[in-house]
Formats: C-alpha cells, structure tokens, sequence
C-alpha cells in the first residue's frame, strides 16, 4: 500500500492522545479538588438556567425581578470564579501533555520528512497548501498530505472525541474554549 505511513501517524496519534489523556487523568480528573470543582460547576449551571427559566416565565413585580438579577448575577460570578480555578488546575497537566505532543511530533518529523503520508481528496487552498498540507515535500501535486497536515488533523479530531468517549470531557457549565469569554461578552 503506497500511503501506509498516513496509518501509521494516524496511529501514533491515537497512542499519543491515549497517553495525554491517561497523564491528564493522573494529575487532574481522579483529584477530590477536580471532582469538586466539576460538581460545583454543574450544580451553579442547573442553579442558573433554572433561575433565569423561573424569571423569564415569571410575571412578578418589578422589585422582584431586581432581586432574582442580582441573586443570578452572584451565581453566574461563581460558575466565572469556579471556570478559573478549574483552568488553574488543568494548567499543569497542560504543560506535560504539551511536551509529550511536541516530543511525538519530533520523532514523525525525523519518520517523515520529505514524504507525502497521504493523498488528500481535494486540493486545498494556496495558504494551507504552502503552510501545511504541502509542507517539506518535494515536487508540486497539491494532494500529496505532509505528516504535519495529517497529525495536525488527527490530533484536533481524536483527542476531544476519546475525552468524551472517557468522561473526561469538561462540565457543561465550563468555559469549552478560550473564546468563550468573548462571545458572552458580546451579547
């Protein structure tokens, strides 16, 4: 089979995800301090939902609507505050788990320099194409896949579909990406 090396990063890949996810659980998801933050989460998340479910099916007076606000404003405060310390304690199993990637990318950089893992079923666009579907191999059909463009792929796809798959997902109520934050603040 000509393209066997794209199986062969794509297996890499999974071990690599498997790997960060067993570090992540070890220094993250089997802590009591974890545990407690994810049930704080969901719990002022059911709180929340409810609270603003009750107010806007509510006709009370207006006094009472301030009050229910300010009492949602608090909550919504502990989920933000809840949502920090849980970011503060995945930071450090994030840094392993970054070196462990880095370390996996560098050794199929050294497997695959110079050598397409894969043929793509489209021709992608000129600036993906220069910068990474097409990167470090010789000769110009923009459907030959480098190793970074596969791993890349695999990486972005198989590592939060396992943390599903485990459990390991984040709580509802948690912040699922750094951009979040913004899309709160603009509405």
């Amino acid at each position: 089979m000509q393209y066997a090396d794209g199986l062969v990063v794509l297996a890499i890949s999974l071990v690599a995800a498997l790997l960060c996810e067993f570090i992540s659980w070890v220094l993250i998801y089997r802590t009591a301090s974890y545990r407690a933050l994810t049930q704080s989460i969901e719990k002022t998340t059911r709180r929340v939902e409810t609270m603003k479910e009750r107010q806007a099916g509510a006709a009370a007076a207006a006094a009472g609507r301030k009050s229910a606000s300010r009492k949602i404003g608090r909550f919504e405060q502990s989920l933000k505050d809840s949502n920090q310390a849980l970011s503060r304690a995945k930071f450090q199993s994030g840094a392993v788990v970054a070196v462990t990637l880095l370390i996996v990318f560098g050794l199929l950089n050294s497997l695959f320099d110079g050598k397409p893992v894969a043929k793509l079923p489209f021709t992608p666009f000129a600036f993906i194409q220069r910068n990474m579907s097409h990167r470090g191999l010789p000769g110009d059909d923009p459907t030959d896949c480098s190793m970074i463009f596969l791993y890349m792929l695999c990486s972005l796809s198989i590592r939060p579909n396992l943390q599903k798959l485990l459990g390991f997902a984040p709580p509802r109520g948690a912040t699922p990406n750094m951009f979040a934050g913004l899309d709160a603040k603009n509405k």
